[in-house]
Formats: structure tokens, C-alpha cells, sequence
């Protein structure tokens, strides 16, 4: 069976951390942030972590 290559635009957007779970970015936080709440842009600044059911998903494309 061939290897899988990593998908670059998926790399290039999560960060794997020193203890194995991986930082994500808030999605809604690159344009029209003039519309959204300030609440809203706020807690788009700061970075999420996949979850369990999103790893399971892309995990074969990551590595």
C-alpha cells in the first residue's frame, strides 16, 4: 500500500504541541470582523484544540 502525503493546506493551519494535542485557529476570524461582535473577534483570537472526533477524521493526512 503507498504512503499517503500530507496535506500541505491542513499542515500549514494545525500546530501540534509538545504534549500531542493540536492547536487549531477559531474559524470566522480572517474578514468582515466589522460586522461581528467584539465578543465574538475576541475569542477568535485565542486557538482552539481538535477534538478526539476530528483527529480520528484527519489523521491519515496529518502525519
Amino acid at each position: 500500500m503507498p504512503k499517503l502525503k500530507t496535506h500541505k493546506g491542513t499542515a500549514k493551519v494545525l500546530k501540534v504541541r509538545p504534549g500531542g494535542t493540536i492547536k487549531i485557529g477559531k474559524p470566522g476570524s480572517r474578514h468582515n470582523t466589522g460586522k461581528k461582535n467584539t465578543a465574538q473577534n475576541r475569542s477568535a483570537r485565542k486557538g482552539s484544540l481538535l477534538t478526539k472526533a476530528d483527529y480520528n477524521r484527519l489523521k491519515e493526512i496529518i502525519k
